[in-house]
Parts: C-alpha cells; sequence; structure tokens
C-alpha cells in the first residue's frame, strides 16, 4: 500500500502505531527520534511520516520543518499530548498534513488519516508525473536553497504578491512555477510575460488586450494574458524594464484589480496572483528615479532572493546532469551521460551566467563529443570553441582533472574540425557553431591550414 515512518521516542507508542498500519499492508519503518529519522529518510523514500512532537535530539517541528524543505512529496501527520493542540497548529501552519491526540484510542481513526495522505501524496505524485520529464527543479539539495524553499512553500500558501530577486540564469522563472503548482491556484492557468521582451505598445496589448481598431493592426478585439489568466498566477518577468507610463498602469491593477483593455473603456475584473521577478537593483532604480517606489511596495509583498551557483556548488553536479538529460533528447542522444571527475570540475567554476551558462556551455561539449560520455576534454574543447567565455577557467580546471594537457591551439584546430564534420563542411554553419564570425573562421582555418 505506501511506505510509513513513524517517529516517537516511546517504543510501545511506536509498535502500536506500527502494528494498527501493518494490518492495513503497510510497510512499516520506526524511528526513536528525530536524528534517527533523518538518516532513514535519507536512505528510503517514504509516502507518510507520523512524528511525536516532543522528542529528544531533534523535536518533532524541527522535523517536519526539514522534511518540507528536503522531502516536499511526503506527508506528515503529527501526534500531541492532550493539552498541548496549540503546537499540533502551529505545526500544521509548517506544512503538516493533520495531526491526532495522544493516547490514539481509536486505530480505525488512525488508518482513515492515514489513507487520506497516502491519497494527497498520490495526487501530487500524479501531478508531478504530469509534467515534462526534464521539467527544471528548483534545487537540488543545496543548503543555501533551504531557506528559499521554505519561504516559496509558506508564501504558496496564501494570494501575497512575491517578488523574485537574484541573477540571470539562477531559476526565478522555475521558482514561479513552483509557488504555483504548492498554491491552491494550481489547476488554474500560469501565464507569464517579459516585460524586457517586447516594446512599450506591444506589451501593454499583451498584458491587458486591446480593442478591434485601438491602434494599426488591431483587426479584432483581443483579450490580454492577464484576463485569461483570470484566477491563476501572472508572472512578470524583467519587471525593472517597465517603462514609467505602464508602471503606471501596473501599479493601478495591483490596487483597483482591474483594468481596460487598450483602446476600450469596459472595466475588466482581474483575479490572479502576481509575482515578479527581477535581475536589476529596483532600490537603486528608486532612487535614479526609473522605478516607481509605490509599484515596488506593491510588488516586494514578500520578496525572496534566488542565490547564484557560486553559492550552491553542491548542487552543480546534479543540475548538470538534470540539463544534461534534456539537451541529450533534445539531440537525438538519450544515453549521453557525463563523467564524474568533469561534474567536480564543473562544480568549481563560479559560474556567472549560471543556469543558462552552465546548459550552454554543456550543449557545446555534447555536440563536440562523439563518443557516449562527456569526459573533462569536452569541455575544454567547448570553450575553445567558445572563445573569451567567462568560465575557460572551469574548462581548463575540468581538463586538468583527468591530467589532460591541451594546448589552446589543439584544443581551437580539434573544435573547428569538428564542428565542420557537423556541419558536413557548411562554414557558415560551423561558425555558428563555434560561436564565432564567418571571417574569424576563415582566418582560423587558414592560420591552423585547414582545409
Amino acid at each position: 500500500m505506501a511506505t510509513i515512518l513513524v517517529v516517537d521516542d516511546e517504543s510501545a507508542i511506536r509498535s502500536f502505531l506500527a502494528d494498527a498500519l501493518a494490518t492495513e499492508g503497510h510497510d512499516v519503518d520506526q524511528a526513536e527520534d528525530g536524528r534517527v529519522a533523518l538518516s532513514k529518510l535519507q536512505a528510503r523514500a517514504y509516502h507518510v511520516v507520523l512524528t511525536d512532537l516532543r522528542m529528544p535530539e531533534l523535536d518533532g517541528v524541527e522535523l517536519l520543518r526539514r522534511i518540507r524543505e528536503a522531502y516536499p512529496e511526503i506527508e506528515v501527520i503529527v501526534l500531541t499530548a492532550h493539552g498541548s493542540v496549540s503546537s499540533a497548529v502551529e505545526a500544521m501552519k509548517l506544512g503538516a498534513f493533520d495531526y491526532l491526540q495522544k493516547p490514539i484510542s481509536s486505530p480505525a481513526e488512525l488508518r482513515i488519516l492515514v489513507a487520506r495522505a497516502v491519497e494527497r501524496h498520490r495526487l501530487e505524485a500524479a501531478r508531478e508525473a504530469s509534467l515534462s520529464p526534464h521539467e527544471p527543479r528548483l534545487s537540488h539539495g543545496a543548503r543555501a536553497m533551504e531557506p528559499v524553499l521554505h519561504a516559496l512553500r509558506k508564501v504558496a500558501a496564501t494570494d501575497a504578491t512575491v517578488l523574485l530577486v537574484g541573477e540571470s540564469g539562477t531559476g526565478k522563472e522555475v521558482a514561479a512555477r513552483a509557488v504555483h503548482r504548492w498554491s491552491a491556484r494550481a489547476d488554474a492557468a500560469f501565464a507569464a510575460v517579459n516585460c524586457a521582451a517586447l516594446s512599450e505598445q506591444l506589451l501593454e496589448s499583451e498584458l491587458f488586450g486591446h480593442e478591434r481598431g485601438a491602434f494599426t493592426g488591431a483587426v479584432a478585439k483581443r483579450r490580454g494574458r492577464l484576463e485569461l489568466a483570470d484566477g491563476g498566477t501572472f508572472f512578470l518577468d524583467e519587471v525593472g524594464e517597465l517603462k514609467p507610463a505602464l508602471q503606471a498602469k501596473l501599479l493601478r491593477v495591483l490596487q483597483e484589480r482591474c483594468f481596460e483593455r487598450v483602446g476600450g473603456n469596459q472595466t475588466v475584473m482581474c483575479n490572479v496572483r502576481w509575482i515578479a521577478a527581477t535581475n536589476r537593483d529596483l532600490d537603486v532604480m528608486i532612487q535614479d528615479g526609473s522605478f516607481r517606489e509605490d509599484l515596488y511596495h506593491r510588488l516586494a509583498v514578500f520578496p525572496v532572493r534566488i542565490p547564484p551557483l557560486r553559492e550552491r556548488r553542491e548542487e552543480i553536479a546534479a543540475l548538470a546532469r538534470m540539463l544534461l538529460a534534456r539537451i541529450a533528447s533534445d539531440l537525438g542522444r538519450p544515453q549521453l551521460t557525463i563523467d564524474d571527475a568533469a561534474c567536480e570540475a564543473l562544480a568549481q567554476g563560479d559560474w556567472p551566467g549560471n543556469a543558462r551558462q552552465l546548459a550552454n556551455t554543456l550543449e557545446r561539449a555534447a555536440i563536440l563529443c562523439d563518443g557516449a560520455e562527456l569526459l573533462p576534454e569536452h569541455f575544454a574543447l567547448a570553450e575553445a570553441a567558445h572563445l573569451g567565455a567567462p568560465s575557460a577557467a572551469s574548462a581548463a580546471s575540468a581538463a586538468s582533472a583527468a591530467d589532460q594537457v591541451v594546448t589552446i591551439e589543439d584544443a581551437e584546430r580539434d573544435a573547428i574540425t569538428r564542428a565542420l564534420a557537423h556541419s558536413s563542411g557548411n562554414r557558415r554553419k560551423a561558425a555558428e557553431l563555434l560561436g564565432i564570425g564567418l571571417r574569424t573562421l576563415y582566418e582560423k582555418l587558414k592560420r591552423y591550414e585547414i582545409d
């Protein structure tokens, strides 16, 4: 049926609970305190954890907090003594599924509650399975992400406006989608608009829609993304790029929860949960007058900083493997893997472009790799192909990880030869693949005497 972990410092209670659940066919493990429970959680996957609140070493509240951060898919039921219901209510606020009062006189009540928790676990698993197999994950276990995950899960249970800040490529949209998925609006629409990708007029039309004849080319009435996302979540990416006029209009929508389509006068109500993101310093923009302070305060109800990869080095290897799985699938080479030494070397890089830069480096290395496994030398070749890349130092360290000595000239020559082979001799395509201009490619062909 399900795998269940019972955590209580009283052996008699543990045995009673385990026996009551085992009769239903559940596979039940036991732990005498929170620390033992954590070690068991690392070794095995569980559907449900039942935990006492008051225990030595690591209490139930702290255990619950760590489970919510590291194993969010597990449902947690807390056990509390009579008269300590307030503690159980606090645990519910931290994300517990439900609570039971001790002593537990009715095994039937226990079994029903566990059955409900198992069912919710199944539904959540089905929802996760419906995502793309290569859906980006918000965290791969970095300690720096623990408070971020905790904050996002807490705010997801509300309708508060969230402002995600962080460098480009840190996963702000992934975080926004996670908040939506964990919220009560999960079954409604998630809409996203990148404020930096559209002109001011097009962005206004994209957000609010327009009436027929509102401007040249508006041949029919069109509903905007805000209207289409009604009841769901609206993600406003790169909000720091908004022009002043649109900032004023957005402020009004946030305040009044309504808007008019471009060229129209009919008021449209707006029921969305707002999440905004930026890689710019909005405080500085407020000081220089390029961003409205009142809009900032409307957006920054719950600000969350997403740390860059250099602060999450312990998860770079896992992230690289996940990204490579998606890249390999796109290239039609799903069996392609990456060597452990190469992963370790990648983890030493600073990656100023964060996940996007890491993905680009992996894709170049994959294209240049003729075998079934990416090795350190493939990253040296990839960096030589992408001349002047910020992560050249990390590629060099990758080469040294396997005691490979490859000169820049040799790597460059090999990269050009491979690019020509992959493009069937088409020099323009080869130049695009290498990330250099066609004239530069011709100069290097002459320099290395490549026909």
